[in-house]
């Protein structure tokens, strides 16, 4: 282990962390933003995607579904190279995909081309969270790392602010296609950030160990391991089936919580925008609180209780009927649904071994994401067919699934695992 990562992170400052610490904190925190900010792009232009393309809200719920297929391909794809050939590399490479098809939604005035210039959008960004939780997990091996994980993501939903407030600006005057524009900014900013990001030590010493030594089938082949014994496969099931309700919890919220309000308090996009903000404030303060409790108290009960005061929460938008009611009830209703999202890295890190650590975090990310895109055209059918309590009863049922899900993995009640 090196020298600067020999102490327990609790009693580390920021001051006390080497360059390349540094720099996997904000590199990671600027590919979190990226992937924030591309997502929720989508969702405050899905009203005039819909009204200018002349198609139903199905149709426009799958287009972040078509983001998590290729969410799925690139995630799995570049998961196994990180793990072969270096997850610098690779978390730099992907940049040029996604600059490329987000630049390229401005020209797209047909939802075909929205489908495809999303669906590589999502291969580039597939590998973002997997490299990302990983590099802090070797950077800080040993340690338990959920506060700074959280952290970044917290830094992460800064993107997501400025999509918000880009959306207010650039729709109402320039169109719904120029605020795709915009995300090429966090693009050129996560690629000055990573041009001297060097390998965390823990992955130069199993890529040494494999000059050296014979390679298992499984090591040659790290999407095994995730698989590699019935508990294994469970495990990795059970963590995908979590991640799902996860990303299906958040997009359809962010996705549709707009379209929801513009329908029931008559706000405008740039009101809706406002209030997005408010939740994504929620969503920041119950990452940190989940790190915290991750840390101190392990994976069992963190996401215990913040899956259930979730299916909870969603309830509480039905008795949103004024501006100021909304704003607390979101901020709520944020902090619970997304708070878990950071943790999911931690526990994937320390329950697989480093030559599949990438791949593991990939598999559960985009496999979890892709399931989970389905959610927002489920919701969007639940919102053209049912009332709004019917779609509260669905999310509800969703949380509590992955609870019920969560209880069955025997490694959350382990103690000899630093998560």
């Amino acid at each position: 282990m090196s020298q600067d990562t020999a102490q327990p992170v609790e009693h580390l400052h920021y001051r006390d962390f080497s360059t390349n610490q540094k720099l996997t904190l904000w590199s990671t925190t600027a590919g979190f933003g990226l992937e924030h900010m591309d997502q929720l792009f989508i969702s405050f232009a899905m009203s005039s995607i819909i009204a200018s393309l002349h198609i139903s809200n199905f149709a426009g719920g799958f287009i972040s579904t078509i983001s998590m297929f290729g969410s799925l391909v690139g995630g799995l794809f570049f998961g196994m190279l990180s793990d072969r050939i270096g997850r610098v590399r690779v978390f730099t490479w992907t940049l040029f995909i996604v600059a490329f098809a987000t630049g390229a939604i401005y020209f797209a005035h047909n939802i075909w081309l929205v489908y495809t210039f999303r669906f590589i959008a999502g291969v580039g960004t597939g590998a973002e969270y997997g490299a990302g939780v990983t590099l802090i997990a070797e950077s800080f091996a040993g340690k338990k790392i959920g506060k700074l994980t959280s952290l970044t993501q917290i830094g992460g939903q800064v993107g997501a602010v400025l999509s918000a407030i880009a959306s207010a600006i650039i729709i109402p005057t320039f169109g719904w296609n120029a605020l795709f524009l915009v995300g090429l900014v966090p693009v050129l900013l996560a690629f000055i950030l990573r041009r001297h990001l060097k390998e965390p030590e823990e992955f130069l010493k199993t890529q040494a160990k494999r000059k050296t030594e014979k390679e298992s089938v499984v090591e040659k082949a790290p999407i095994l391991e995730v698989v590699k014994t019935p508990a294994l496969a469970y495990q990795t099931f059970a963590l995908i089936m979590m991640m799902m309700i996860q990303i299906g919890g958040y997009y359809g919220l962010m996705n549709w919580l707009p379209k929801i309000m513009q329908k029931q308090l008559h706000l405008s996009i740039s009101g809706s925008s406002l209030w997005m903000i408010v939740t994504i404030v929620g969503m920041s303060l119950g990452m940190y609180i989940f790190g915290f409790v991750l840390d101190n108290f392990g994976p069992r009960m963190a996401f215990g209780a913040f899956l259930l005061l979730a299916a909870v929460s969603v309830y509480l938008l039905l008795v949103a009927h004024s501006a100021w009611s909304l704003l607390i009830i979101m901020m709520v209703v944020g902090f619970f649904s997304n708070g878990m999202y950071g943790g999911y890295g931690v526990v994937v890190s320390r329950l697989y071994p480093t030559f599949a650590r990438v791949t593991a975090n990939s598999v559960v990310s985009s496999v979890g994401k892709l399931l989970g895109g389905f959610f927002p055209p489920i919701i969007g059918w639940l919102m053209d067919k049912y009332t709004l309590s019917h779609v509260m009863m669905f999310f509800t049922a969703m949380y509590l699934f992955s609870f019920l899900i969560m209880l069955t993995i025997p490694a959350f009640r382990r103690k000899d695992i630093e998560f």
